[in-house]
């Protein structure tokens, strides 16, 4: 049964805050929108590599290295949804400069503490501007650009700097860590930050109110399934499933979304609208950030740690080693918007995507404890960077197609909420896989106490382990999302024609 969503269309006193294609504005508005997306994207995995710097100047133990991380993915993915509404609710003007501003003091007291408690708290305060940031981004970026052209050429531009965020934070993790302190990879942000604010505050027009209301239930049920889920997969990968602060936090978190879901259908004004997500394209394009979120993981972290434990990487060459997969990334996003996608459609792109990456990761398989960069990881890496650049020019465009633009903040909410997920639950389920193969070889092959060259095999076989069940996630990924998504390029935006109310409850039809 296929589910399509009526989006209203969005007229002159809908919200809709499309530029003209004679306004030249509006590329200097994706330069501000891209910049400050490109901020919080970097430090979903800046501070990767200044951790062990952090821990030397603030004396903080392994266990609580976590919350350098954890505090920031927690605050993030709990709160996009309700910050998604948010901006459709206060306007995205308004909630685009708060976030802005809340980043950069954020950021300031991080580079400036004096203590582990002031870098937790400073790291969950970014978590919570980097939630009122990323959504509101993303629907400042539908709206302004209605024309299809220039539509496709400005999705490109963004989803580059979305798929290689990650990696580029890394490398200016490793650069700033290497070249100057672990205290820069905080402070780096004010610059994002001040000329995003400056950009934004002379450029972006003050939209009108779009009629959105606020679902206060929704917003409870929501946040607290999502903290649940997001802590519990946390702790699963610094301690153990059996917890019964895992699993106990885990059934609570999946019984709170269950709640929600059924509440959405019920609500009067639903925090996220059953035709947001029923659309079979637009829930296609949220399963896609879901399943990447679980599979790039095994990149981000384990190729890191395979590049600096095993290959003897210093922290900016590691950062260096993925430079390509970074670019080929950029450049696969920019054809795939604007060559590809219009004549197409999504489903071709997210479908070849998956299978790239699911085969970049088998080639990865082959890693050995004296493996050469040219000969085992430039070619994988580039590989699962076309794979890359492919699904974000299809997912990010698709995930706010069709929506009306009460609905554009939470529909882009919806894409980073699926991210955010993806990535606790590839924390939690690759980090388990790693330590259980590893020990599985161990048992296997020594027998004893384990010599330091049996210890190094065993953990580059757990990581060869992890990189075949990413093949597996990726190649499951490209079977459902395919199956899900509809053939067929994505019909263009009707922003213009006189904007209809939106059903309450709006029912699915087939």
């Amino acid at each position: 049964m296929s589910v399509r969503s009526a989006a209203p269309a969005a007229g002159p006193g809908s919200g809709a805050a499309g530029s003209a294609p004679g306004d030249s504005r509006r590329w200097l508005i994706l330069t501000v929108i891209c910049t400050a997306y490109l901020m919080i994207t970097l430090d979903v995995t800046v501070m990767n590599l200044a951790l062990p710097s952090a821990q030397e100047a603030l004396h903080f133990s392994n266990a609580d290295k976590q919350w350098i991380l954890t505090a920031y993915a927690l605050c993030f993915g709990s709160l996009l949804l309700f910050c998604g509404r948010l901006a459709d609710l206060v306007g995205r003007k308004e909630t685009f400069l708060i976030g802005l501003s809340g980043f950069a003091i954020s950021s300031a007291v991080g580079g400036a503490s004096g203590s582990f408690g002031m870098l937790v708290a400073a790291r969950a305060s970014q978590g919570v501007f980097a939630a009122l940031l990323a959504p509101t981004a993303l629907s400042l970026l539908s709206t302004t650009f209605t024309d299809p052209k220039e539509r496709g050429k400005a999705f490109g531009v963004f989803s580059a700097v979305a798929a290689s965020g990650g990696g580029l934070g890394l490398l200016l993790g490793g650069a700033l860590t290497s070249g100057l302190n672990w205290r820069w990879c905080m402070y780096v942000n004010l610059v994002f930050a001040v000329f995003s604010l400056v950009g934004g505050l002379m450029l972006l027009p003050r939209q009108p109110r779009t009629g959105a209301k606020m679902d206060i239930p929704g917003v409870i049920v929501a946040s607290g399934g999502m903290f649940c889920l997001v802590y519990g997969f946390s702790n699963a990968a610094t301690h153990s499933w059996h917890a019964a602060t895992t699993w106990g936090v885990l059934a609570t978190g999946g019984v709170l979304l269950v709640v929600f879901a059924f509440w959405q259908s019920r609500a009067p004004h639903p925090l996220l609208p059953p035709r947001v997500v029923l659309d079979r394209n637009r829930g296609g394009a949220y399963l896609t950030a879901l399943i990447v979120g679980v599979g790039a993981f095994g990149v981000l972290l384990f190729l890191i740690y395979y590049m600096q434990t095993d290959l003897g990487y210093s922290a900016i060459t590691s950062g260096v080693a993925l430079l390509p997969m970074v670019v080929v990334t950029a450049v696969a996003t920019n054809v795939g918007n604007i060559v590809v996608m219009p004549k197409v459609g999504p489903r071709p792109l997210i479908g070849v995507g998956m299978l790239l990456n699911a085969g970049g990761m088998a080639w990865l398989t082959r890693i050995g404890p004296d493996s050469g960069y040219a000969a085992a990881l430039l070619g994988p890496t580039m590989v699962i960077g076309l794979g890359m650049g492919l699904i974000y020019a299809a997912a990010l465009r698709t995930g706010t197609a069709g929506v009306a633009p009460h609905d554009a903040g939470i529909a882009s909410a919806s894409i980073s909420t699926g991210q955010q997920l993806g990535g606790a639950i590839g924390t939690a389920l690759l980090n388990t896989i790693a330590a259980s193969s590893a020990g599985t070889y161990l048992s296997s092959h020594a027998h004893g106490k384990p010599t330091a060259a049996q210890i190094h095999l065993a953990t580059i076989h757990g990581y060869s382990t992890v990189f075949w069940w990413c093949t597996a996630i990726f190649g499951v990924g490209a079977v459902v999302c395919a199956a899900l998504l509809r053939g067929g390029p994505l019909p263009a935006p009707a922003f213009g024609a006189p904007a209809k109310p939106a059903a309450p409850a709006e029912k699915a039809r087939s």
